[in-house]
């Protein structure tokens, strides 16, 4: 009896041994998140199907997204919804240059990350990644009222909407129109007004091919012309005669 315990003993140990546990290990830590990608995000909020296409076929999504790997300042994206893309005039964006549709992107695109309490101490006019911000370039004004931002381009004004996405890197936020800038869809700044034409200066008294006219030449020209009209006035009167 004795044996077959201690037998039975040593089988538990050899298994406990050769058997690894599995209960009570603390579950793998989850996977890092990646970096941000712009089309994911608007993917999954839906209703930016245009703003997707125009991310691609420009390559500023691309351009998006490796800024936010490989800078620290971040970016805001204004996103136009399907619906406001399609309160545009037909034809809108099909009449655009690949150079205009590009900077149509950028124009929504802020070089920084804008929280919500920020809209109220922004400064205007707002800098986009489109260029200059005068009044014939690319200029955007955001002016608050309570909650509500309203974003005027001197083309035409949206309402920003609740932040879709929002971290330390990238904020998102639906509008209701396409921000429509001066430089594309503006007035054209005023032609420069033309050159003055010079006029030709006149000879003065002291023109120098004057004075190379040798001084009795004028007063030798009188005499002679005086000296052929007396004589003509003698020649008639003598056939008369």
């Amino acid at each position: 009896m004795l044996k077959q315990l201690l037998l039975c003993s040593l089988l538990v140990v050899v298994i406990s041994v050769q058997c690894p546990k599995t209960f009570g290990q603390p579950a793998a830590a989850p996977a890092p998140a990646g970096p941000d990608n712009i089309t994911k995000i608007l993917e999954k909020a839906g209703q930016f199907n245009v703003l997707i296409k125009l991310l691609k076929t420009t390559s500023v999504g691309n351009q998006i997204n490796s800024q936010l790997n490989d800078s620290n300042n971040g970016l805001t994206l204004f996103a136009p919804t399907d619906n406001a893309f399609g309160s545009l005039k037909a034809g809108t964006l099909n009449s655009l240059s690949q150079e205009q549709q590009d900077e149509l992107v950028q124009f929504h695109v802020i070089p920084m990350v804008l929280s919500a309490s920020q809209f109220q101490t922004v400064s205007n006019p707002l800098r986009t990644q489109a260029g200059g911000s005068g009044t014939y370039e690319f200029p955007m004004n955001l002016e608050t009222s309570g909650n509500s931002v309203n974003i005027s381009t001197g083309v035409n004004n949206a309402t920003l909407g609740n932040a879709i996405f929002s971290d330390n890197q990238l904020a998102v936020y639906p509008v209701d129109q396409v921000l429509l800038p001066m430089n594309i869809f503006g007035p054209k700044p005023p032609a420069p007004a033309p050159s003055p034409v010079k006029k030709p200066k006149k000879k003065s008294s002291t023109d120098p091919a004057a004075d190379n006219v040798p001084a009795d030449t004028a007063g030798a020209t009188k005499s002679v012309t005086r000296g052929a009209i007396i004589f003509g006035l003698a020649f008639i009167g003598t056939i008369y005669l």
